[in-house]
């Protein structure tokens, strides 16, 4: 179990993270504190669910006052932990009427964004944060627990798409309730898994820049492609020309980072034990692989941020409304 000062911590970090949102944005917040669990891939793929015990918060925007129940998005931030681009989408998915849930994964395991440590934090330990956070909304009296959607960023798109396995929500997800709709943005998708295309009968939508040197689109059109096959509601929108986190509003000029690493050239695969592989030269996966390569950029796209706030919109409209017609069963 984390030390209360671990909480208190968790709890004050994503406070001052979001604590510029514009006054009267929304009419209630609250910060809920959730127990997780820490699992490496490996754990993960075995299923395994013994873990180190974290408690991890979250901030919940509420998008009006009253006592009727609302859908909700939950938002699971990148590499560099909760920014700016994270506040903006909860922002807007309150502006449609939509509860945002702002998940911290980081300050509560003691993790600063774009460290060591952070990179270490795989996508589908995430994906655990991610089910936790759906089986907390889903006991919260103003939160409608069948129009819960998942949204991630970057290192939490792993967490956004593949929570929509079948394989992994029979280990790991909150029984009685499952995500309507996966989303993910500029996502990586150089992993894959056993079964990964047996996923649940939810859109899953993918949105990314061509000119992504972080997390590539290629590994994405196959990812999406396999899906189809194995049919999938699946679907993946291209914007010409835009890099990674194309949404971050406050790099409108090239940013780069020299020395950030990435696996835009690496093809990894599950293997035996569930190890994962280097799918090109048959050994086991290391962040010392020459694969791995240094030297990602950003900058900001209004149009491609405009086209997926439209489309995002649009994918939680027809997932909410198709989840509200249906009814719990």
């Amino acid at each position: 179990m984390t030390h209360p000062s671990g909480r208190c911590r968790a709890f004050t970090a994503l406070s001052l993270a979001l604590a510029a949102a514009p006054a009267g944005a929304q009419l209630r917040i609250e910060v809920l504190p959730f127990e997780a669990v820490t699992l490496t891939t490996q754990q993960i793929l075995l299923g395994d669910t013994r873990g180190k015990a974290v408690t991890l918060a979250g901030e919940l925007r509420l998008p009006r006052g009253g006592t009727d129940k609302v859908p909700a998005v939950i938002l699971l931030h990148g590499l560099g932990g909760i920014g700016v681009n994270v506040d903006e989408w909860a922002h807007a998915v309150n502006a449609w009427g939509y509860a945002a849930f702002v998940v911290d994964s980081f300050s509560g395991r003691g993790v600063a964004g774009m460290s060591p440590e952070a990179i270490q934090l795989g996508g589908l330990t995430r994906m655990v944060d991610a089910y936790r956070a759906l089986a907390l909304l889903a006991r919260h009296p103003r939160i409608d627990p069948d129009r819960v959607a998942v949204m991630g960023f970057s290192q939490g798109t792993p967490a956004a798409i593949f929570s929509s396995s079948e394989r992994f929500y029979r280990t790991h997800g909150p029984p009685g309730v499952q995500f309507a709709a996966h989303i993910a943005l500029y996502a990586s998708c150089t992993s894959r898994y056993r079964d990964d295309t047996k996923v649940a009968a939810r859109p899953i939508r993918l949105f990314h820049g061509t000119a992504d040197d972080w997390t590539p689109v290629e590994a994405c059109r196959s990812l999406v492609a396999d899906m189809r096959r194995a049919g999938a509601d699946v679907a993946l929108t291209e914007f010409a020309g835009a890099t990674h986190a194309y949404d971050f509003s406050f790099a409108k000029e090239r940013v780069t980072f020299p020395q950030a690493p990435t696996v835009r050239k690496c093809s990894l695969v599950e293997g035996a034990g569930g190890q994962m592989m280097n799918a090109t030269t048959g050994q086991p996966f290391s962040p010392k692989d020459p694969c791995v390569e240094r030297g990602t950029s950003i900058q900001y796209d209004e149009a491609a941020t405009r086209g997926t706030r439209e489309g995002v919109k649009a994918t939680l409209a027809s997932a909410f409304a198709a989840k509200r017609a249906a009814g719990r069963p």
